[in-house]
């Protein structure tokens, strides 16, 4: 195998992994939405009874790197006020940065 060849490979695997890390974050953030709605069930039908009134679980998961999932704007457009995305979004980067900044600071 050629030097070029084989750099090749390495660039190919390189992007590979990376592909299936993002696809793992898109899997998490819909798994984890899923828990949201199902968690909290119960407790949207005892609201209903008690207080006789519709209610509905809106999840709202940003990953640690800002990653949403395709439904995100339709559940936030469901909370009333005006929400930026991108907003929400780098507030989850710079938590995780402030989380990482402690926990580098210790090592």
């Amino acid at each position: 195998m050629h030097h070029n060849q084989q750099h090749l490979l390495l660039g190919w695997s390189t992007l590979l992994i990376k592909f299936i890390q993002v696809l793992k974050q898109d899997v998490i953030i819909i798994i984890k939405e899923a828990e949201k709605i199902l968690k909290y069930k119960d407790l949207t039908l005892e609201i209903q009874l008690m207080w006789n009134v519709k209610t509905k679980v809106v999840p709202v998961i940003i990953g640690a790197t800002g990653t949403i999932s395709k439904s995100f704007r339709k559940y936030v457009s469901n909370i009333p006020g005006k929400h930026e995305v991108k907003e929400l979004q780098k507030t989850a980067l710079l938590g995780t940065a402030h989380i990482l900044r402690r926990v580098l600071m210790y090592v």
